[in-house]
């Protein structure tokens, strides 16, 4: 006997055998369950999916005798072995006229059709007309077909089968049940072809049907079809390596491993595999666009783990390797490849894009990050969690008054303040400040008289607790000095000798914006700066006060200080310090940081390993950040009053009604 393939010996033969069409299955073996039987019905979808067996199913349903010969006979559960349906299966039943409308498209043609329509069924109890690909028929060949499709005889069905029903006239689509069948998945094809090669007795490896169900685009047939293909390939047996090689498909453990180099940065490895994968002559743009699908599939992964698809076999492997990577990063790539794709026609040669591509993957990420650290899938976090930490974490700890000044630093501004002295003269910071001052801020403007002001007086309240004592005075000279100053002295005073000016209005109005006497109540009312002294740690661990305490002192900069700028100490044993992160800045922890900071508290004496703890902050407590935007905001607040009681200001206000724009009071040393 002659081989039959795959294809055609296990098509099903009942609905229950119907594989991925259960929404056709469904409403078809309710309709002959209750006898609400159509007289046409349209079978729409891609090639492969069941349309033509679907047909022959319901017409062997129609025309079984096992029940009877009557309309009682009628069932969704055809027997298969009475004459109707043998002679359906073997296809020699007189009564199913199977009709291929691609090469019988003329007019005359369906009016030969149509003339033995009027005739009763010979051997069946209906009188079946199955008509593939009806949407070649031509526009009068559906003129002739209408009438009897609208009303044919109560013994004649029709079942039309298309692939593209877009081709179809309306008049024709709304004269039909129409029923839509679906695409197969690989996992639905996997599990299929698993089952059919176990029946078959043929050795597979699972990784191999995978590469059949995606080589397949939804088609059952096809897949059958390239079983069939892949057990001659392999001499009896489907092994990945004959499957792939068959195929001439890219290796998925190779995009795979570009993505892994991905979330390593590890520039060798990723050239490597580009290597690799050029000794197999591959389309470098099928490879660009498979590492695009993988980098979707990983961020799907982060958010919805349980929504990632298993189109390759790989849904552990993808899992593991989404928390590899930060949600950022994979934004990023994602984007990078999709531009990189379409930049391919201008590259040289489709190799040398490609790796261009990846290396700009890795060049655009954020610096100071080398090491991604794990990401906890999905990303979203439970509010029962949240909410658990944080009341846990608000029992545990008890805020911590700030820190006061002493009145020895209190008093001491008082000595700046003598006759002898120039107050246009600035005290000299230490050389750790002019050092720490010129690597982060950049040279600024002039800025204007008033700033001038307000930050000389504000230098002059703050310089005693963070510069040395000036060289020109002497310690008994400072001792000498008890009297407080009842009155300010003005930033610059005029030399002797000036002569008078005349000045044009606007030119007067800017000088008088210059206060020359500010009260002192308000200077006694800014804030003052931390003192940056090392904590006295008296128990030997650090809490959240001598964390704000010491945080200046530890001279951290950059992504480093915004990371630790955002964290509360969690517990401190003496040896391991514990950082309550900012879940909003858990994309920035990394190991470079956490090293910064160990070194950093060492250089102060405090030698400590740093954890960090992602969760929410408490809001009893006050973060690094927090305090310095509090800060600034209280010191803004008080130069905005100060202004706004300056005597020359309000002159201006009132001379030509200028107002004060609170949004440009800055420092003077902020820039512009």
């Amino acid at each position: 006997m002659s081989y039959q393939v795959l294809a055609r010996k296990w098509r099903p033969r009942t609905f229950h055998e119907l594989v991925g069409q259960a929404h056709v299955q469904r409403a078809l073996v309710n309709a002959l369950d209750q006898g609400r039987l159509h007289h046409a019905y349209l079978f729409t979808g891609t090639r492969g999916v069941g349309k033509t067996t679907l047909a022959r199913i319901l017409a062997k349903c129609l025309n079984c005798t096992a029940n009877g010969r009557g309309d009682e006979g009628i069932t969704s559960t055809p027997c298969g072995q009475c004459d109707s349906c043998q002679a359906i299966d073997e296809g020699r039943f007189v009564d199913l006229i199977e009709v291929d409308a691609a090469s019988r498209t003329k007019v005359e043609d369906t009016r030969e059709l149509l003339d033995n329509v009027q005739y009763a069924p010979t051997q069946g109890r209906y009188k079946v007309y199955l008509i593939d690909e009806v949407h070649m028929l031509s526009t009068s060949s559906f003129n002739a077909l209408l009438k009897t499709l609208e009303e044919p005889p109560p013994h004649v069905k029709f079942l039309l089968a298309t692939t593209d029903p877009q081709k179809l006239p309306p008049t024709v689509l709304s004269r039909c049940l129409q029923f839509t069948l679906k695409h197969m998945p690989p996992e639905r094809v996997v599990e299929h072809l698993t089952y059919v090669l176990g029946e078959e007795g043929v050795a597979f490896d699972e990784s191999a049907l995978w590469l059949l169900g995606k080589a397949a685009e939804g088609s059952m047939r096809d897949a059958m079809s390239l079983t069939d293909q892949a057990i001659a390939f392999g001499q009896g047996a489907v092994r990945h390596a004959d499957v792939a090689a068959m195929l001439g498909t890219l290796d998925h453990r190779h995009i795979l491993g570009l993505a892994e180099s991905l979330a390593d940065v590890d520039v060798q490895r990723l050239l490597s595999e580009v290597a690799e994968l050029a000794e197999q002559g591959p389309d470098f743009a099928a490879v660009l666009d498979e590492l695009s699908s993988i980098l979707h599939r990983l961020a799907v992964a982060q958010m919805v783990p349980d929504a990632v698809d298993n189109s390759h076999g790989d849904r552990d492997a993808i899992l593991q390797l989404a928390s590899r990577f930060t949600a950022e990063d994979i934004q990023l790539y994602y984007q990078i490849g999709i531009q990189g794709r379409g930049d391919m026609v201008h590259a040289p040669d489709l190799r040398s894009a490609l790796e261009m591509t990846l290396l700009r993957m890795l060049a655009f990420r954020p610096q100071g990050v080398p090491k991604p650290p794990r990401t906890p899938l999905p990303l979203r976090r439970e509010p029962s969690q949240s909410a658990a930490t944080e009341t846990s974490a608000q029992v545990a700890e008890t805020p911590s008054p700030a820190p006061q000044p002493s009145p020895a630093a209190d008093a001491k501004p008082e000595v700046h303040s003598t006759p002898g002295a120039q107050p246009e003269t600035p005290l000299e910071p230490s050389p750790e400040q002019t050092a720490s001052a010129a690597k982060e801020e950049p040279p600024l403007q002039e800025p204007p008289p008033w700033a001038v002001e307000a930050d000389t007086q504000a230098s002059e309240v703050e310089a005693p607790q963070q510069a040395p004592e000036p060289e020109a005075m002497s310690e008994s000279e400072l001792l000498t000095e008890p009297k407080p100053v009842t009155e300010p002295v003005p930033a610059s005073a005029p030399s002797p000798d000036a002569a008078p000016q005349t000045v044009e209005p606007s030119t007067a109005a800017a000088q008088e914006a210059e206060p020359e006497v500010v009260p002192g109540a308000l200077l006694e009312t800014l804030p003052e700066a931390l003192p940056e002294s090392r904590p006295d740690i008296q128990s030997g661990k650090l809490d959240n006060a001598q964390w704000l305490q010491c945080f200046d002192s530890l001279g951290l900069g950059g992504l480093t200080r915004n990371l630790a700028g955002n964290c509360l100490v969690e517990s401190d044993d003496g040896t391991l310090l514990t950082l309550r992160l900012d879940p909003s800045q858990e994309a920035m922890q990394a190991e470079v940081h956490q090293t910064r900071i160990e070194r950093a508290l060492k250089e102060q004496g405090m030698p400590r390993r740093i954890a960090f703890y992602v969760a929410e902050l408490s809001n009893s407590l006050e973060t690094p950040r927090q305090r310095e935007e509090r800060l600034n905001k209280e010191r803004h607040a008080q130069a905005v009053d100060l202004l706004n009681h300056d005597p020359h200001v309000q002159k201006l206000q009132q001379a030509f009604g200028a107002k004060l724009i609170e949004s440009s009071v800055k420092p003077a040393n902020a820039m512009r």
